[in-house]
């Protein structure tokens, strides 16, 4: 007894409360939604066993394949924003920009929203298409001459698009940053010597050398998206009807709305499946097996 205190005591009380806060905020939920997807529990909180009833449910439904295109092109679109303007960004406030400080202070301009409160960043994006003539947008059309526009009711998937994009290209561009830091000097130095175009450069040295990270952001952008609603939640409420309804927000409406806590539980399961799925097949892809693998040098 007392060598096994004194072998796992330590420990124990380093990561015992870690593990604890895992168990109850993260483990629990997911048993508690396995449970519930097959149960018909609503506002009554009674939990009875129906089966797969919620997954036939699911197949019939008239709005979920609507919903699982939007989910397909909101994640898609958003995932290419979030990567390209991510590397973009860090690719101009450390490669191209030579003063360290002016790339800080646009890389800090950049951060601003995702330090916000969700609520305030989409505050000025509902400012920004206000329908009205006192909206941004339409002040900027009203100089050419162009009538005032309610883009959110007419492009309502555009509008979620860049609100999401734009933001988490923030997080891709510090970690772009920082990798494109980490590259000697002395490769850029030896590739203009030898007359290498920038092209090149950037191509042939730095994307190689970021491949690591490029990697890890995608498959994190990707698994956030799939799970995230917030935006599109205080943005357009997944309206008009069901245009910018993404799986996740509908099994937040079908729980906390329609109060089908059982109905909205199994689409959240569908959900996590999907991102199991994807999770694998960009692992195959990305070939991130033989990135962890132990060095073959001794």
């Amino acid at each position: 007894m007392v060598g096994f205190l004194q072998k796992w005591g330590l420990p124990a009380v380093l990561l015992g409360p870690f593990l604890i806060l895992i168990t109850i905020f993260f483990i629990a939920p997911v048993v508690l939604i396995v449970i519930l997807a097959f149960t018909n529990m609503d506002s009554s909180m009674v939990w009875d066993l129906n089966g797969l009833l919620n997954f036939k449910k699911m197949a019939s439904d008239p709005n979920l394949s609507e919903i699982m295109l939007n989910t397909v092109f909101y994640v898609t679109l958003t995932l290419s924003l979030n990567i390209f303007l991510g590397l973009s960004l860090a690719l101009l406030t450390t490669y191209f920009i030579k003063q360290e400080s002016v790339g800080l202070i646009i890389r800090t301009i950049w951060m601003l929203p995702r330090i916000s409160p969700p609520v305030v960043y989409i505050l000025l994006w509902l400012w920004f298409f206000d329908p009205s003539e006192y909206g941004v947008l339409n002040s900027l059309r009203m100089i050419f001459d162009m009538p005032p526009a309610n883009f959110l009711a007419d492009q309502p998937m555009t509008a979620i698009v860049l609100a999401n994009g734009l933001i988490g290209a923030s997080y891709g561009m510090i970690i772009f940053s920082a990798a494109i830091k980490s590259i000697p000097g002395d490769l850029f130095m030896a590739a203009r010597v030898d007359g290498a175009a920038e092209r090149s450069i950037i191509f042939d040295i730095i994307i190689p050398a970021v491949k690591w990270p490029l990697m890890f952001v995608t498959l994190w952008q990707l698994l956030s998206l799939l799970t995230s609603y917030e935006y599109i939640l205080l943005l357009t409420k997944g309206g008009p009807l069901f245009e910018t309804e993404v799986l996740a927000l509908y099994s937040y409406h079908k729980a906390f709305q329609s109060f089908e806590y059982g109905y909205g539980s199994a689409v959240a399961l569908v959900l996590v499946v999907i991102a199991l799925i994807c999770t694998f097949i960009f692992w195959r892809i990305f070939g991130m097996d033989k990135m962890i693998k132990s060095s073959r040098i001794e």
